[in-house]
């Protein structure tokens, strides 16, 4: 399962080709020593996987007009970085289902520690750029711990013994995009190429159906080339306990 690392450095390898004059390679390199007067950006993460991503680069990056001409390069580099930071975050989601944010972006000087090195290629041109990576999903057991203590807060329900047996049963759920009623003699007329036009818009959201409750609604995203969910509204715990009722 990829981590946050390898999305930031697959989306920073398109992003600096997309974005920086030459259109620049990014590779791996081998850690180099960096001049005192480095400068780099980190951001802080929080969500599915929390902690500090920090970027440093070569100070000679900023004799070289790659972030635009007449442009302040530090600055060009800090709103790139900014944006490969947050689309990093997205590519997380998408490539494993986590959800995470940057909450803090700011100028550093320097790293004690790097995680992994690479080189910047332009032409007869390099500059190395120095990551240090403490991203990281929380502890299993600060995950475990919390299940049970937002259950016995949630309004109206009361966790007992009786409700910790079943939360480990596995139930199935689909996705439902629309419905649509048709005649019986429309359905047995149906043929490969024809398009039923269900009572949902593309841009209503799609129910999360267990049992016949709805448990919740969301967004379709694609994540490791599978369809799946985005829960943007999700139903009372009650609500979602019911709809197991029909399943027992």
């Amino acid at each position: 399962m990829k981590s946050y690392l390898e999305c930031w450095t697959e989306v920073a390898a398109v992003l600096f080709a997309q974005a920086l004059a030459g259109e620049p390679k990014l590779e791996d390199s081998l850690p180099k020593p960096m001049a005192r007067d480095a400068f780099g950006f980190a951001a802080t993460v929080a969500g599915d996987e929390e902690g500090r991503f920090a970027v440093l680069l070569d100070p000679a990056i900023l004799e070289s007009p790659l972030t635009g001409e007449g442009v302040d390069q530090k600055a060009g580099w800090a709103e790139l970085l900014r944006e490969v930071a947050d689309a990093a975050a997205g590519e997380l989601l998408a490539k494993t289902g986590k959800k995470c944010r940057v909450e803090k972006f700011e100028e550093i000087a320097g790293e004690s520690k790097i995680s992994r090195a690479f080189e910047l290629r332009s032409g007869e041109r390099a500059w190395t750029i120095l990551v240090r990576d403490e991203v990281r999903v929380p502890k299993p057991a600060a995950q475990k711990s919390a299940l049970p203590a937002a259950a016995a807060q949630a309004p109206g329900l009361a966790v007992g013994a009786g409700v910790e047996l079943l939360l480990d049963v596995e139930l199935e759920a689909a996705l439902r995009f629309g419905c649509k009623e048709l005649p019986l003699g429309e359905i047995l007329d149906l043929g490969p190429g024809d398009v039923v036009q269900l009572d949902r818009h593309v841009a209503d959201p799609v129910d999360l159906i267990v049992g016949d409750k709805i448990v919740a609604r969301g967004e379709v995203v694609l994540v490791n080339g599978n369809f799946g969910l985005r829960v943007t509204e999700v139903a009372s715990p009650r609500k979602r306990l019911e709809s197991i009722r029909c399943l027992f």
